[in-house]
């Protein structure tokens, strides 16, 4: 019913998305919140972690230039992002660093993925942005308070090296991705895009006491009602860095998304 009255009034989705906009507008308001806007040139020492991500995949029925408008719009979000510290007690916040994007920012037409559908957009495939730093964010002790997943799995996997499921969906501003530093340590980000990859790395200002690390369990395919579904959980482990001793476990993420592309000979789990 919902998807049918905004197909035949379109106008009311528009309404709704700005209401949800002005709502979250207010809710930042909240002066108990002190959000990271701090950026140094110069890296932190210790390296979390780093992961690089690949800026051109085989996406079916997509036009190619929109992958390389991507990239141009991830190189205009970076310059708000690339070097960003996350002091004790403040929150990451994806939207409030990069803002709206919008064409008088030299923003141009992207891939976006809207409503389970591939669509294109101003400020397009900023999602990988937003992928990686989640990804990153995951090995260390930040706490996730804001993270959006795709409820469709859209396209197979091409060169993928995380878990599937560990990506996460931003749509200005309602949708955010959000981290909150409870220690007493410092966090910093240094991503760049390069020829090939979307390069990055979470850095901290000393050694944290335990390393943190990503497992998948229990991935699969399975159909329900003519429907193909892929499911996994996500866990994440805290080790001792002293004695590598497992410190705690703990399931952060639960997918069950609805696979979008040709079927692949799946078989039932």
């Amino acid at each position: 019913m919902k998807k049918t009255l905004l197909k035949y009034f379109p106008f009311l989705y528009q309404w709704r998305v700005q209401q949800l906009i002005w709502n979250r507008h207010l809710r930042n308001l909240n002066p108990n919140i002190a959000y990271a806007r701090g950026r140094r040139p110069d890296a932190f020492n210790f390296v979390c972690k780093k992961h690089k991500s690949v800026l051109r995949r085989v996406l079916a029925n997509s036009d190619p230039i929109l992958q390389e408008n991507k990239i141009k719009n991830l190189n205009i979000a970076l310059e708000h992002i690339d070097g960003i510290v996350i002091h004790p007690g403040e929150t990451f916040s994806f939207w409030k660093l990069i803002g709206k994007t919008t064409k008088a920012k030299g923003y141009i037409e992207g891939l976006m993925l809207s409503q389970g559908e591939v669509r294109t957009g101003t400020g397009g495939g900023l999602c990988q942005l937003a992928n990686m730093l989640f990804w990153l964010a995951l090995h260390t002790p930040l706490e996730i308070k804001e993270r959006h997943h795709h409820s469709f799995d859209i396209f197979p996997d091409d060169r993928r090296v995380i878990p599937f499921g560990t990506g996460t969906s931003v749509f200005y501003n309602y949708v955010d991705l959000r981290f909150y530093n409870p220690t007493h340590l410092t966090f910093q980000y240094k991503i760049m895009v390069s020829e090939e990859f979307l390069e990055g790395a979470i850095l901290c200002n000393a050694e944290p006491e335990r390393m943190y690390k990503v497992e998948e369990r229990n991935h699969r395919f399975y159909q329900n009602e003519n429907r193909w579904y892929r499911g996994n959980e996500i866990w994440r482990l805290e080790i001792s860095r002293q004695d590598n001793k497992l410190m705690n476990e703990r399931l952060i993420i639960r997918n069950n998304s609805e696979v979008k592309y040709m079927n692949l000979n799946f078989e039932s789990a």
